[in-house]
């Protein structure tokens, strides 16, 4: 079962993205096409990190004929929601508001603060 604390490794990370980005259940040649676009990775390699995403709860792996098909078991939308209160917490000590200055003060644009205080005006944050 997915542990909702488990922060990903960067190169597990990219498998998962594009896991979430196809339509599951994705073939084992289409995640090494799509990682070969972003960078060259063994087979032996990738297939590895498909075996550590299903030891950890993130992918379920099926068999079909002589390969596999990999299915997402955490949405991106959970894992993202879960990544930034782990970040909030750590970093900020949960404190909104000191995440909210640091924000503010790494050199956000105007129309990206605006942005933000649009999505919170419209309670679609």
């Amino acid at each position: 079962m997915f542990d909702r604390k488990t922060k990903l490794p960067d190169a597990e990370l990219e498998v998962m993205q594009i896991l979430w980005r196809c339509e599951a259940p994705v073939a084992r040649s289409t995640v090494e096409a799509e990682m070969a676009k972003l960078r060259p990775m063994a087979q032996t390699t990738l297939l590895t990190l498909l075996t550590r995403l299903a030891e950890k709860g993130f992918v379920q792996i099926e068999k079909q004929g002589r390969s596999s098909v990999y299915t997402p078991l955490v949405s991106k939308a959970d894992y993202q929601a879960r990544q930034s209160k782990r970040f909030v917490d750590q970093l900020f000590g949960g404190s909104m508001s000191a995440f909210a200055s640091a924000l503010t003060a790494s050199g956000l644009s105007k129309e990206d603060l605006d942005e933000l205080r649009q999505l919170l005006e419209e309670d679609r944050l």
